[in-house]
């Protein structure tokens, strides 16, 4: 075994090849199913939205009725649509959305995720602009659960000295 007395060298011991260029970012390529269609999964809290991206008028649904009548407070409505005006893709896409479990909140925040991840898949130049808003990142806080011993997660049953 030779004796190494720099690290170009070692390069050169092992087999690696020594590059000057930096590594290249990752190509992002369209998605689409067999109707055209990008389809992603938003998820937050215990909300799980299943969520469908395709070129139309700008309908948004979710569960089979308008998002509006879903989502009745606007702070929700505002929240679901964040992703779309970010963009600047208002009227530009139908999206269709189904969403299970948790509260309002929770789904509001899944199908937005779900969104965000289906228009990255459709045209992924807009990845930059979503993961500079957030939008691509998980919301990954849940409900701490019950401990034994504790009233709640963590609040204890009340101390009394007599």
């Amino acid at each position: 075994m030779a004796e190494l007395n720099s690290l170009e060298e070692l390069g050169t011991a092992t087999g690696a090849v020594a590059t000057t260029d930096e590594p290249q970012a990752p190509v992002h390529v369209q998605k689409l199913d067999a109707q055209g269609r990008a389809y992603a999964t938003g998820k937050r809290k215990d909300a799980i939205a299943r969520v469908w991206v395709r070129p139309g008028s700008g309908k948004i649904t979710v569960n089979d009725k308008d998002f509006d009548k879903y989502f009745a407070r606007p702070v929700l409505q505002m929240i679901l649509r964040q992703p779309i005006v970010a963009t600047n893709r208002d009227g530009q896409y139908d999206i269709i959305a189904t969403v299970t479990g948790g509260g309002l909140s929770g789904q509001a925040g899944a199908v937005r995720h779900g969104i965000s991840k289906a228009l990255t898949y459709y045209e992924p130049t807009l990845r930059g602009t979503l993961k500079k808003g957030g939008f691509l990142t998980r919301d990954s806080r849940v409900v701490e659960r019950k401990k034994y011993g504790k009233r709640k997660a963590r609040r204890s049953f009340q101390f009394s000295k007599r």
